[in-house]
């Protein structure tokens, strides 16, 4: 072989070389870009699952507290043990609040603020700070519960879920609240 085709022999091998470098370079930082979204992911789901256990865990320490000091239901447990409850699950909620805040996207982030007033105000009726009638406390629970569900479809959203049950058709179901008695 003479000298300028041993030249072009090694140009293409360099150049297959170096091609063949930088396809592997790029697959890889792909790869690794997409093993940090998955992580994040996870990380959002985990925080996302938990604010909403800990909002569920307010809702319900609300309602038994609201149902006992309204005579609705009574319980071996006071009224300041169920206050004192509820004031550990404010605690609890807040800490994930955090978690939400550090991880999320300005949508979730705000329809996590909407949930936390939401409950903030279930909140303030069920401890007296406001008053307010048992058709009052549905309001207020119903809106905690869209605001729930707007949280949701935001949260699914930023995790890529496809899917929606945002709309009347879910909300319609209703919540689970006692009936009213007779006189209210």
């Amino acid at each position: 072989m003479d000298t300028i085709t041993q030249l072009v022999t090694i140009a293409a091998v360099l150049l297959g070389s170096l091609t063949t470098y930088a396809t592997n370079q790029l697959v890889e930082r792909s790869k690794r870009r997409e093993t940090r979204r998955v992580r994040w992911d996870e990380k959002k789901l985990d925080a996302y699952a938990e604010y909403i256990g800990q909002v569920r865990a307010v809702i319900h320490a609300n309602v038994l507290l609201y149902e006992v000091r309204a005579s609705i239901r009574t319980m071996p447990r006071s009224e300041h043990d169920l206050s004192m409850d509820l004031t550990e699950a404010n605690a609890a909620q807040a800490i994930a609040f955090e978690r939400v805040m550090l991880l999320a996207g300005d949508t979730v982030v705000d329809a996590a603020h909407a949930v936390q007033e939401a409950t903030a105000a279930i909140g303030w009726q069920a401890r007296g700070v406001v008053d307010g009638t048992l058709e009052d406390w549905r309001m207020l629970n119903s809106a905690a519960f869209a605001a729930i569900n707007q949280f949701h479809q935001y949260a699914r959203a930023d995790l890529g879920v496809s899917g929606s049950f945002e709309g009347e058709q879910h909300s319609a179901r209703g919540l689970l609240l006692p009936g009213s008695r007779a006189g209210e």
